[in-house]
């Protein structure tokens, strides 16, 4: 299986790291635009957007991040890293990549202390598996935390929902890209990573939006 990168500059990487080595996939922490290279796929962690949007800006990864989508490598951004994906974001507006046919809006749970939540969601049928599942499956559950956690407001009609929360939601793709608005690197299962990793195993030169 091809190895996964964790973006490293802000934010909870280590976690991801823990999650991506506990789950047998092969991961490193990526510092520079080089550090992309031999890579099947990067993690966008959570932290703090504005602050990782202004290090993704300095350190030079903008365009590279890009690139490295359009070669065929796959992105995965959970909370503040699904907000720099996304196509729209919102309260407030703020500029990010536009890898997603997503409008996110930020910190939409309220203060830190208001926003800590640990529920259950619901995978759709075959969501993770990339198929439909079996007609009139029942859904999956799937443990949740979200902390600040942005809200999916929209969705572009190439985007597929893998899983929500009350009718929400929370886990979402179009092509080589996956949003997440919890937190998958802070419970015991590791079917987003494990999901995540297959997908950045087929490795393709199509863009987002294929």
């Amino acid at each position: 299986m091809t190895t996964v990168g964790v973006l490293g500059l802000q934010g909870d990487f280590a976690a991801h790291l823990a999650a991506l080595s506990g789950a047998g996939i092969g991961a490193r922490r990526v510092m520079r635009p080089c550090d992309l290279d031999g890579l099947g796929g990067l993690i966008i962690p959570g932290g703090e957007s504005t602050t990782l949007l202004m290090l993704l800006e300095a350190g030079g990864f903008m365009d590279e991040l890009v690139a490295f989508l359009r070669r065929g490598g796959a992105l995965l951004g959970t909370c503040a890293g699904a907000i720099l994906l996304a196509r729209a974001v919102t309260h407030p507006a703020q500029p990010s990549l536009g890898l997603i046919d997503i409008e996110v809006e930020r910190n939409a749970y309220g203060r830190q202390k208001e926003s800590f939540e640990q529920a259950h969601g619901d995978l759709a049928p075959g969501g993770l598996e990339g198929g439909p599942g079996p007609a009139g499956a029942p859904p999956e559950h799937m443990e949740m935390i979200f902390i600040r956690a942005p809200r999916i407001r929209a969705c572009g009609p190439s985007v597929k929902v893998l899983a929500s929360r009350e009718g929400e939601p929370v886990l979402v793709s179009q092509g080589r890209v996956m949003a997440c608005t919890f937190h998958p690197e802070l419970t015991r299962d590791r079917r987003v990573h494990r999901a995540f990793a297959a997908l950045a195993d087929r490795r393709s030169t199509a863009g987002a939006g294929s």
